[in-house]
């Protein structure tokens, strides 16, 4: 039976060796928990250090998963009459069943270009929303949110951030980076934000680790101050893990000899072949991405077709004639699957 390939997503296998053999090793071992183990604070310390903070500056803090890290943080940031910023294209206005809504606050929605918010767009927006003597009748800006790589993998360069950033200082409100996929934003460039420049420019981000080589995990670098009991309303929120260690663990091993970043680079290079491949059969490139996601638009009957031997999803609904794909390569994309799909793609149906 042929082997499916797979280009769904890059949360699809487990973890990276490494990772599982860390967690092996340490499977009897018999910790405190909650994060209160001393893998989790070599994990956080490491984390700051490439970051270049300070553990007065900020503190870490790990959940489950990139939902669960942005209701808790996004909550945690806004006041009850408040709503967040986000782009139309936004994970917490797309994909996230409500989870900001749920919590009491409204997502703000700015168009978007490849998935990025402007800094003109969130300026005028500011303006005018203060312009209106109505305003207190309304729901209050109280934070930008922002995902790098965008859902579209597109990034923000460090100019786009500092734009940004300076509107928010001047308006009082935290700068959020949601960072599911950050692993392949320093893996696509050299010229993109460093997790230094990220730390610098944001208030609060995470750094993913589900899609980026752990079995599960975000790490949330927060700076001090920002959010009162931080753990407590994690607490509150089901975020915290009885069983920190696994997750600390995790974070410590992935940032341990820049494996992070390797291993993301890794998929980054993958993506970009597998883009001139798609390109040179014919199949344009609907989206300039430097990162892990490719879209293609293809006729449906080319869709059909490759996806008999072929995983990858749609992005939107199907079109009359032609649609529009997402291919994603991840941390765990072996090489030889690039060129078997393009040994399918090549051979007439």
């Amino acid at each position: 039976m042929e082997q499916k390939l797979h280009f769904e997503t890059d949360y699809m296998a487990g973890c990276h060796p490494l990772v599982l053999e860390a967690l092996v090793k340490t499977n009897m071992a018999e910790t405190v928990g909650y994060g209160d183990d001393h893998y989790t604070a070599g994990a956080r310390q490491i984390i700051l250090d490439v970051c270049g903070l300070t553990a007065e500056e900020a503190e870490v803090q790990f959940f489950v998963g990139g939902t669960q890290t942005n209701a808790t943080l996004i909550d945690g940031l806004l006041g009850n009459c408040e709503g967040v910023i986000a782009a139309d294209s936004a994970h917490i206005n797309v994909h996230e069943s409500g989870a900001i809504e749920l919590s009491g606050h409204k997502v703000l929605s700015l168009p978007q270009k490849a998935g990025k918010i402007q800094a003109k767009d969130l300026e005028e927006y500011l303006t005018h929303f203060y312009a209106d003597d109505t305003w207190p009748h309304m729901v209050i800006p109280g934070m930008v949110y922002i995902t790098h790589p965008t859902e579209y993998g597109g990034l923000y360069s460090v100019d786009e951030l500092k734009a940004i950033r300076d509107i928010c200082q001047r308006y009082g409100i935290p700068l959020y980076l949601d960072g599911a996929r950050l692993g392949y934003a320093l893996g696509a460039s050299t010229t993109a934000p460093t997790l230094k420049d990220i730390a610098a420019l944001c208030d609060v981000f995470y750094i993913g680790g589900t899609k980026c080589g752990a079995m599960f995990g975000e790490a949330a670098v927060v700076r001090r101050g920002l959010i009162r009991h931080l753990f407590s309303l994690m607490k509150q929120h089901g975020a915290v893990l009885a069983k920190g260690r696994l997750l600390g663990l995790q974070f410590r091993t992935l940032f341990t000899d820049n494996l992070y970043e390797r291993i993301c680079g890794q998929a980054v290079a993958l993506a970009q072949e597998l883009r001139r491949i798609m390109v040179d059969a014919g199949f344009p490139a609907v989206i300039d991405s430097p990162t892990n996601q490719q879209f293609f638009e293809m006729p449906n009957e080319a869709i059909d077709a490759l996806a008999q031997h072929v995983g990858f999803e749609y992005w939107g609904p199907r079109g009359a004639t032609h649609s529009t794909v997402r291919f994603v390569t991840s941390w765990a994309t072996p090489p030889q699957s690039i060129t078997q799909l393009a040994n399918i793609i090549s051979t007439p149906s």
